[in-house]
C-alpha cells in the first residue's frame, strides 16, 4: 500500500471510508434494485466528496502556504471515493461470483493524480488495466464507474487498456509513456498492478533513457516558447510557464525514468540533486503547489494562468502585508518569480548533473557550441564550458566571481551548471571580502555590461546565479519585482536587461529595420558606457515610494563612480535616468506642431549629444515593456519630436527652419501626387501654416486627394489604411460646427474603432478637416472594404445625429474582466503655460470604451473648440491631452472655468469622490 499520505494529519476529518463504507452496505442492504443503490451511491459520495473538499479549502485558508499538504489531500479524497465507489460497482451493482483470470481490474493513477498532486478541479487522470481484452463483465464494471465519477462532477481523463495495450501505447506515445511513468496502484488487483509495473520497466524503460530525456527537452523547450519563452512575464502561467510545476516535473520525471526513483528525494540518491537542491526543489514546488490550489479554489474552475485579477486576492489569502514603497500584491509576486528563479536554477544543475551521467567520456550528451579560448586565469573547460579546478576557487579570489562572467563573455563560452551552482553558493563574498570596492572586479563588470557581444545573456546568467543583486544591491532590490500594471510585461529586473539586449541589437545593426534612426545616431554617441549605464540604472529605484527617476538620478550619483565612469559621465547618466521618461511623454502627450512644445523640451535635453542618448534610451525602454508596445506610430513621433528638437539646438530658438520645413513638404507631397503646380497650389493655399508644420507629408497627401474628392460637397469622408503606423487615417472634411470632434468620435467608437491620435484644422475657406488615427480592438488597421464602409457610415450617421450616441455607447461599453483588477483614480491636468496659442489639458483615467468621446462631449458642454487630440494608453491607463481654447480662440486662463472645466472632465473620466484634482 502506498505510504504517499502517511504524513497527511487527520484523513478522517477529510474523508471517513471505513464509515462510508458500512453507509454502502446498509444501501446495498436496503434495496436489490441496481438503479436505486447506484442513485443512492452517488448521493452519500457526493455529500462526502463535497466536505472533503470543504475541510481542505478551511485548511488551506488556514495554513495558506502549504500547497503540497493541500495538493495530497485533494488526491487522497479522490483516492477513497475510486475505492469506494469501485468496490461498490464490483460487489453491489456487478457482482460476479465466479470471475476468470481475465476477469481483473486494476484502477492506477496517473499524471498529476498519479504524484498525488492535485489542485480542486484538477482531472481525474485514471487507468482501467485489465490482463487480457476486455470481457463484457469488465467492461460493465469500467463503464459503471466512469459514470459514477462523472455524476459526482469530477472531470475525468481516463483510459481503459489490456496489459498488451498498454505496453503498445507507452512505447508509441510519448504522453502515454509519461503518463505511465508516474502511475500509481489506487484499486483493485495489486498482482496485475505489479505485473504492469514490471513489464513497463523491462520493455518501455530499459535502454530508453537517451531517447527519454531528448523528447521530455525539446518538449519543454516548445512549452516554454508557446509561453512566453520567460519566467518573469507579469501574468505567468503556475502550472505550464518558464518556471513553472511542470518545469519541477519535467525534472523528476527524468530522474525516474533513468534510475526508477519514486520520489523526489530518491533524486539526491541518484546523483541528480543534492540535499541543498531537493530542499530549494521542495520550497519551489510547495509555494507554486499552495498558487495553484489558491487560483483553482477563486475560480471556481480548473485555472493555471495567474492573471491580474487573481494576483491580488492570493496574495490577501497567502497574507502579504503591504511595505512602504510595496503594495502587498507586489511582494507576493516578486516571491513567485524568486521560486520561478529557484526552479530555473534547479533545471541548470539537474541537467549538469544528467550530462555527466548519460555522456560519453570526454564529449557532451545535451548540445553546446565548442569555443577554444586563450587565457582562462585558472578556470579551466570542461567539455566546452567553463568550469572550476576546484570548489574553493572563488573562495581564493572573490573577485573572480565577477571574472568567470567575463571571461564566458569575452570568448562565447557556456558556464558549467556546476560553476554556477558554486558561485550562487559563494556570492556572499561579495559583501563579506570588499569584492564591490575591488577596482578589477568594477572594471570587468563594466566589461560585460558595455559589452559588443552579447551582454544580455551575460548579464541574465550573472542576475540568476545571484551575483548580479550582490554585486550592485540597489539592482538586487528589483530582481523579482513585478510592476503591478496593465502595461508592463516583466519583472523589473528582465525588463532592464531586455532594454540592455535590444541596445547591443541596436548597435551591431541588428534592428536597422525597425529603429533606423536609433541604429545611426549609436555610431554617433560619444560615449558607450553612459548609454550602457544610463539602461541599466534608469528603473533601478522602482518600489521605494517615490519618484522612481528622481530617486534613481540620486542614486547614479553613487554607483557610476564606483563603476569606473568619471565625473562628467556620471552627471550625464544621473540626468538621463531622471529624465529617461520625458520624451516618451512629449511625444505621445503632446502636440508636437506646437513649437513651444518643441522649446520647452530643448530647453531641459540643452544638447545635442543628450538629446541622442535620450532617444535611444527611450526606445529601448519602451520595447523592452514587451511584445507589441512598440509601434511604427510611436517610432513617428519619436523621430518628429528628435528632428524638431535637433534643429532648435542646432539653431538655437529662432525656428529658422520652419518655412524651409514647409516649402520642403510642399515639394514632397506635389511629388508623391504627381500633380501640376497650378492644380497643387489651388489646393495648397487652402491649407494654414499650422497644418503643414503638423501633419507629415503621407498625411498630407491623402488630405489633398480627399479635399480634391469632396469638391463642394457639404461632409466628405474617407478611411485610408496605413500600415507603416499600424492604423486607419480617417479624414472627415464638414462645415466646421460645435461638436464636430465628439460627434465623430463617438461614431468612430461605435463602428469598433479606438482613435490613437486626432488632429483638427480648419481652412482658410472655413471648413473642418479633422485627421482620425484609428485602430481596430486587437489594434490592427480597418483595411477591409465592409470594415471601412461600417465606419465610414457611423459617422455619417453620428454627424447627422440619427442616433442618441451616448446610450448606444454605454450599451457598447463592456468592461475589460483584467481591468477590473485595477483602479486608475481620474485626474485632470489643466495647463496654460505649455502653449502660447493653447490651453493644454491633460485627463489621466481608466481605459475604456469611448473614454474620448465622453471626454470631448464634456468639452463640448464647457464651449471649448478642440484644435488636437493626442490618445496614449498604457496598460488599463489611458492619458488623452487636449489643445484647446475658448469659442473666439483664447486660452482659458479664467479660475472659475477652470474649476468647471476640470469637474465636467472629471465626471466624464469617471471619478469618485475620492479622486484628485490637480
Amino acid at each position: 500500500m502506498s505510504d504517499l499520505f502517511d504524513k497527511l494529519p487527520q484523513r478522517r476529518a477529510i474523508i471517513d471510508r471505513r464509515k462510508l463504507g458500512e453507509q454502502l452496505a446498509a444501501i446495498a442492504a436496503e434495496t436489490n434494485d441496481t438503479g436505486q443503490r447506484r442513485r443512492a451511491m452517488v448521493a452519500l459520495l457526493k455529500e462526502a466528496l463535497g466536505a472533503g473538499h470543504s475541510e481542505i479549502a478551511h485548511r488551506l485558508l488556514e495554513a495558506p502556504s502549504h500547497g503540497r499538504l493541500a495538493a495530497q489531500a485533494t488526491a487522497f479524497l479522490i483516492d477513497q471515493i475510486v475505492r469506494l465507489s469501485h468496490d461498490f460497482t464490483v460487489d453491489h451493482l456487478y457482482p460476479s461470483g465466479n470471475r476468470s483470470a481475465g476477469e481483473r481490474i486494476t484502477v492506477i493513477a496517473v499524471g498529476g493524480y498519479g504524484r498525488g498532486e492535485m489542485a480542486p478541479h484538477s482531472d481525474v487522470d485514471i487507468g482501467f488495466l485489465t490482463p487480457f481484452k476486455q470481457t463484457s463483465w469488465t467492461e460493465q464494471v469500467i463503464e459503471a464507474q466512469l459514470y459514477t465519477l462523472w455524476d459526482l462532477g469530477l472531470k475525468v481523463g481516463h483510459s481503459s487498456r489490456s496489459l498488451e495495450e498498454m505496453i503498445r501505447a507507452a512505447k508509441e506515445d510519448l504522453t502515454v509513456r509519461t503518463a505511465l511513468l508516474e502511475g500509481r496502484f489506487v484499486w483493485g488487483d495489486r498482482d496485475l498492478y505489479d505485473q504492469a509495473a514490471a513489464r513497463f520497466d523491462a520493455e518501455v524503460v530499459a535502454g530508453n533513457a537517451r531517447a527519454f530525456v531528448a523528447d521530455k527537452l525539446a518538449e519543454r523547450d516548445e512549452r516554454h516558447k508557446k509561453m512566453g519563452d520567460s519566467r518573469y512575464v507579469v501574468e505567468p502561467n503556475v502550472k505550464e510557464g518558464k518556471g513553472g510545476l511542470r518545469d519541477l516535473h519535467t525534472l523528476f520525471w527524468i530522474g525516474k525514468f533513468i534510475h526508477r526513483v519514486r520520489t523526489v528525494p530518491e533524486l539526491v540518491d541518484a546523483g541528480l540533486l543534492t540535499a541543498r537542491e531537493l530542499r530549494q526543489f521542495a520550497r519551489a514546488e510547495n509555494f507554486l503547489l499552495a498558487v495553484r490550489c489558491h487560483l483553482h479554489t477563486l475560480a471556481g474552475r480548473a485555472e493555471d494562468r495567474l492573471t491580474f485579477d487573481f494576483q491580488r486576492e492570493i496574495a490577501a489569502r497567502m497574507q502579504f502585508a503591504e511595505r512602504p514603497g510595496k503594495s502587498a500584491v507586489e511582494r507576493f509576486m516578486q516571491l513567485y518569480f524568486l521560486h520561478a528563479k529557484s526552479v530555473g536554477d534547479l533545471t541548470g544543475t539537474f541537467l549538469a548533473h544528467l550530462d555527466d551521467q548519460l555522456a560519453a567520456r570526454g564529449r557532451r550528451f545535451l548540445p553546446s557550441i565548442r569555443r577554444r579560448p586563450g587565457k582562462l586565469n585558472g578556470f579551466v573547460l570542461d567539455r566546452g564550458r567553463l568550469a572550476l579546478p576546484s570548489d574553493d576557487f572563488f573562495e581564493a579570489d572573490p573577485v573572480r566571481l565577477i571574472e568567470i562572467f567575463a571571461l564566458a563573455d569575452k570568448y562565447g563560452l557556456e558556464i558549467h551548471p556546476q560553476a554556477m551552482r558554486q558561485a550562487r553558493h559563494d556570492a556572499k563574498l561579495i559583501e563579506t571580502q570588499g569584492v564591490r570596492r575591488d577596482a578589477r572586479a568594477n572594471a570587468l563588470f563594466l566589461d560585460v555590461l558595455t559589452s559588443p557581444r552579447d551582454p544580455e545573456t551575460v548579464l541574465r546568467w550573472m542576475n540568476e546565479a545571484g551575483i548580479f543583486g550582490r554585486f550592485v544591491p540597489d539592482f538586487g532590490r528589483v530582481v523579482a519585482q513585478m510592476q503591478f500594471d496593465m502595461y508592463h510585461h516583466y519583472t523589473v529586473d528582465e525588463h532592464t536587461i531586455r532594454a540592455i539586449g535590444l541596445l547591443a541589437d541596436i548597435e551591431q545593426n541588428r534592428l536597422k529595420g525597425d529603429h533606423p534612426l536609433s541604429t545611426a545616431i549609436m555610431q554617433q554617441i560619444h560615449s558607450r558606457r553612459v548609454i550602457y549605464m544610463a539602461v541599466l540604472l534608469h528603473d533601478i529605484a522602482k518600489g521605494r515610494g517615490g519618484d522612481h527617476s528622481i530617486l534613481g538620478a540620486e542614486l547614479a550619483l553613487r554607483v557610476c563612480p564606483r563603476l569606473g565612469l568619471t565625473a562628467a559621465e556620471t552627471e550625464t547618466v544621473s540626468w538621463l535616468v531622471r529624465y529617461h521618461l520625458l520624451m516618451s511623454a512629449t511625444a505621445f502627450k503632446r502636440d508636437l506642431a506646437d513649437f513651444k512644445t518643441i522649446l520647452d523640451f530643448a530647453q531641459v535635453v540643452q544638447s545635442p549629444e543628450r538629446l541622442r542618448l535620450l532617444l535611444v534610451l527611450t526606445v529601448v525602454d519602451i520595447r523592452a515593456v514587451g511584445p507589441g508596445v512598440w509601434n511604427s506610430w510611436k517610432r513617428q513621433l519619436l523621430t518628429e519630436l528628435y528632428d524638431a528638437a535637433e534643429e532648435v539646438l542646432r539653431l538655437g530658438h529662432k525656428q529658422r527652419g520652419r518655412e524651409q520645413r514647409i516649402a520642403n513638404k510642399k515639394e514632397d507631397a506635389q511629388a508623391l501626387l504627381g500633380m501640376g503646380d497650378k492644380d497643387f497650389a489651388k489646393l495648397a493655399k487652402r491649407l494654414p501654416e499650422s497644418y503643414w508644420i503638423a501633419e507629415p507629408v503621407e498625411v498630407i497627401a491623402a488630405n489633398l486627394v480627399h479635399i480634391q474628392k469632396a469638391g463642394s460637397a457639404p461632409l466628405h469622408i474617407a478611411a485610408v489604411p496605413d500600415d507603416d503606423r499600424g492604423a486607419t487615417l480617417v479624414m472627415v472634411l464638414a462645415a466646421d460646427h460645435p461638436g464636430l470632434f465628439y460627434r465623430i468620435a463617438g461614431g468612430i467608437h461605435l463602428a469598433g474603432g479606438n482613435i490613437i491620435d486626432a488632429r483638427i484644422h480648419t481652412t482658410r475657406d472655413g471648413l473642418a478637416l479633422d485627421n482620425f488615427l484609428v485602430q481596430d480592438p486587437l489594434g490592427r488597421p480597418f483595411d477591409e472594404a465592409d470594415q471601412i464602409a461600417r465606419l465610414t457610415r457611423a459617422i455619417e450617421d453620428a454627424l447627422a445625429n440619427r442616433q442618441k450616441l451616448l446610450p448606444k455607447l454605454e450599451a457598447r461599453a463592456l468592461p475589460r474582466a483584467r481591468a477590473e483588477a485595477f483602479r486608475v483614480a481620474p485626474n485632470v491636468f489643466v495647463d496654460n503655460k505649455a502653449s502660447n496659442r493653447f490651453t493644454v489639458i491633460e485627463v489621466n483615467a481608466q481605459d475604456r470604451p469611448a473614454l474620448l468621446n465622453q471626454l470631448a462631449h464634456a468639452l463640448f458642454q464647457s464651449k471649448v473648440t478642440v484644435h488636437s487630440a493626442h490618445v496614449a494608453t498604457y496598460g488599463e491607463r489611458a492619458v488623452d491631452t487636449f489643445y484647446v481654447t475658448d469659442l473666439l480662440g483664447g486660452k482659458i486662463d479664467s479660475a472659475a472655468r477652470v474649476k468647471s472645466l476640470e469637474k465636467r472632465l472629471l465626471d466624464a473620466a469617471g471619478a469618485d469622490e475620492e479622486v484628485e484634482v490637480a
